[in-house]
Formats: structure tokens, C-alpha cells, sequence
């Protein structure tokens, strides 16, 4: 198995029916799931300084690292994601 993370994108204030659907999805996902968070504010350092990133639509709001076959494996679990504005899958290498 490979492990993927899925970063979660989009935040908006959340409802007893958003809040349902992630729950569902969550438990559907539990057999797969290594790891999961979700973020509040932040900040981005470059070399054109700081910037706050406070919480929107082009957030990422979350993570969750699943346990997979493949990245085609990965997506299907992804697709069943009560997303904001998107859900974004990459591979975890290892160092």
C-alpha cells in the first residue's frame, strides 16, 4: 500500500447538513485513514515577506492521508468528499 495525502480546499461557515455529510464521508473513509487535521488560520513566508491566510475559499482548511493501491485508488475515495471548492490528491514519498 502507498499513503496519499488529501488536502482539503475552501472554508465557509459550516451547517448541520455540512457537518452530517464530512461525518459521513470520514466514516467511509476510516478503513483507509492513517492520519487527519484540519487547519485555521495561517501564514505564508516567502521571500517577499509574510503574509496572514486567514480562512476562504482558497484555503486549505484540512488533510487526510489515506492508505491506497494506487493514485487512481486514492481519487475514488476523494470523489465521495463533501468538498468546499476542491479536495486536491498527491502521493507521499518516502525520505
Amino acid at each position: 500500500m502507498k499513503k496519499f495525502v488529501l488536502l482539503h480546499y475552501g472554508f465557509e461557515k459550516p451547517t448541520p447538513e455540512i457537518m452530517a455529510a464530512w461525518g459521513k464521508w470520514f466514516e467511509a473513509t476510516k478503513p483507509h485513514t492513517v492520519d487527519t487535521g484540519g487547519f485555521s488560520s495561517g501564514r505564508e513566508i516567502s521571500k517577499g515577506g509574510t503574509k496572514d491566510l486567514p480562512l476562504g475559499p482558497d484555503s486549505i482548511t484540512g488533510f487526510t492521508i489515506v492508505n491506497a493501491a494506487n493514485l487512481d485508488d486514492a481519487e475514488k475515495m476523494a470523489q465521495g468528499n463533501p468538498y468546499i471548492s476542491s479536495i486536491r490528491v498527491y502521493e507521499v514519498r518516502s525520505a
